[in-house]
């Protein structure tokens, strides 16, 4: 076993201090409900008096996006209408007047969130935004539509716990939900209790540190269910970005039907790690395939992990996972020995689809 690295060791790696965004989300989610109150949503006629909006849609992309999974599994059943989010340049065609339609995008400037503006302003549904500014920012204001403004300074990953707020805050303001904000204060506590058992110093003893440790070379496949789902894409999401890994990820029972076939050419095809998020708001016979599923491809793989969420309520829950996935990823960083922060080749990507035009 490696050495686990303290702070110092971290910074070598990690000259751009991302595990100190990991570390401030609980300050994050706190700070999140603030910067909604102030946004004042409820002196928008539009969004607090009209009593028959039929669906949440929450448009965005990468760790913009997350926070819409994140909110509506943190509901679950308490949803009293429809939530889902929208990844790409159209909403549903089955959207109408009647939704509410969040734009959230941290630069404010992600061309797919700003063609969902446009849709929903064509389509005459009800719009917030959440950004730090730029040109859905500069059109929000000009629109005379809600901007709950965020902090500068984060990668938008790091911004999860800012979108995952703004997409439970508005959920209760269009009516769609309850309002969770003593969970999401229960979660403030929660979490940072779990930052002295898995941060930096913690050493060995940390989860996250023992599982960066079987994961580190190979590739990981995360495995939600029910409210674990958006945690698992949120794992998969984090290793790709600041570990610089191939990572999956999958929904039991779903897996079950076709997935755990291929786990038999494992071995041919390379070390793969699965993990599978578990919580106490699982269906029983969901637990029992976790299980099952577990024993059933553990033979072929290089690992395998039943993770716990851990928490009194769904909110403190899924930051939990949420939390440890997020550690996890910049811990097989430090073990691989890059760094965390840059995203070369989506940059790349961005630049030449600029070049391209609209």
């Amino acid at each position: 076993m490696r050495p686990v690295p303290g702070l110092k060791e971290l910074a070598r790696v990690d000259p751009s201090k991302q595990i100190d965004d990991v570390l401030a989300l609980p300050d994050h989610l706190q700070d999140a409900l603030w910067r909604v109150e102030t946004a004042g949503l409820d002196k928008y006629p539009a969004l607090s008096e009209q009593q028959d909006h039929r669906a949440l849609l929450v448009c965005g992309m990468g760790g913009s996006a997350v926070g819409g999974d994140l909110a509506a599994a943190a509901l679950g059943d308490r949803l009293t209408r429809p939530m889902a989010t929208v990844r790409g340049y159209q909403l549903p065609s089955w959207a109408t007047p009647e939704f509410v339609v969040l734009c959230s995008s941290y630069s404010g400037g992600t061309e797919e969130t700003l063609a969902c503006y446009d849709a929903a302003s064509a389509l005459g549904a009800t719009r917030v935004t959440a950004t730090t500014g730029g040109k859905l920012a500069e059109l929000a204001r000009q629109d005379g539509v809600p901007v709950i403004g965020l902090p500068s300074g984060l990668q938008p990953r790091a911004a999860v716990a800012y979108m995952t707020v703004c997409a439970l805050e508005v959920a209760a303001a269009a009516g769609a939900a309850e309002r969770v904000r003593t969970e999401i204060d229960a979660a403030v506590a929660h979490v940072k209790e779990l930052a002295g058992e898995w941060g930096p110093p913690a050493g060995e003893e940390s989860l996250a540190w023992q599982i960066a440790e079987q994961t580190q070379d190979a590739c990981v496949c995360i495995y939600g269910a029910g409210p674990t789902t958006a945690a698992a894409y949120r794992w998969k999401c984090q290793i790709n970005e600041n570990s610089k890994l191939p990572a999956f990820s999958a929904e039991l029972p779903e897996a079950d039907h076709n997935e755990i076939v291929g786990w038999e050419g494992a071995p041919v095809a390379g070390k793969f790690v699965a993990v599978f998020l578990a919580d106490s708001d699982q269906h029983p016979r969901t637990r029992r395939r976790i299980e099952l599923t577990r024993e059933l491809i553990e033979p072929q793989a290089a690992a395998t992990l039943i993770v716990e969420s851990r928490g009194d309520n769904p909110v403190a829950r899924l930051m939990s996972l949420v939390f440890l996935g997020d550690l996890v990823s910049i811990y097989i960083a430090a073990l691989r020995g890059v760094d965390p922060q840059p995203v070369t080749v989506i940059d790349r990507l961005k630049e030449a689809l600029a070049k391209d035009g609209p």
